[in-house]
């Protein structure tokens, strides 16, 4: 599948909490989404260079992620720091994973990736006002599909939408050839200042139906 350079949003915010991880894909590329103890968030490949194990199974302590496997102890930039088997080891600088760069607008967190991901970033989104998490919807369909059904993005990568009578963002991450997800987020405005989070929920799930029943 094309892999188009961009910003992509991997999560919602709210979701990543401190000290905590997830596993993602983008373009079917298996991703760690963590953020350390300070709230600072973290995008990487999800996987440990010893044994292949995927990082996002391991735990995060302070500005540390560890590998579930053998405990393997990766720092802020992606360098292997300590390893229990060896804790006298001078850990060579060769030992790390890969990492992208990532930020956290609009509610969402977003990874830069394409062929200029390790080099200097295109700019990121712009923060957007203020807004509260709904949920994230993963659908078995394309992302094409899911951004023709929204209507397209804007500049910031967000899709804009009327959502049973209220206001909402919504991001689409490519996951894989035939899988997608879609972040959604609903602007704190005053055209929707008390947005009923439940029917705006049960509309989420009405439109993954209609998304994925749609013809190819």
């Amino acid at each position: 599948m094309d892999e188009p350079d961009g910003w992509y949003a991997v999560a919602l915010g709210a979701d990543i909490e401190p000290s905590t991880s997830a596993g993602t894909r983008l373009f079917g590329h298996e991703l760690v989404v963590w953020r350390d103890a300070a709230g600072a968030v973290h995008v990487w490949e999800d996987r440990c260079p010893h044994r292949g194990m995927r990082l996002s199974f391991g735990f995060v302590r302070g500005d540390h992620i560890a590998c579930l496997y053998h405990g393997w102890r990766y720092d802020a930039a992606g360098q292997c720091r300590f390893i229990p088997a060896h804790p006298d080891l001078a850990v060579s600088p060769m030992i790390r994973t890969r990492t992208f760069p990532c930020r956290e607008r609009a509610g969402l967190i977003w990874v830069r990736w394409g062929s200029t991901a390790d080099d200097a970033p295109e700019a990121a989104p712009v923060e957007a006002a203020p807004v509260s998490p709904l949920r994230s919807l993963y659908l078995d369909a394309p992302a094409a599909r899911l951004a023709a059904a929204l209507g397209g993005a804007g500049s910031d990568g967000l899709a804009r939408l009327d959502l049973a009578g209220s206001p909402v963002l919504v991001a689409v991450q490519p996951l894989a050839a035939a899988a997608s997800a879609a972040h959604i987020v609903v602007p704190a405005a005053p055209e929707a200042p008390t947005a009923d989070l439940a029917r705006l929920a049960a509309a989420c799930i009405a439109l993954r139906r209609t998304i994925e029943g749609a013809a190819p």
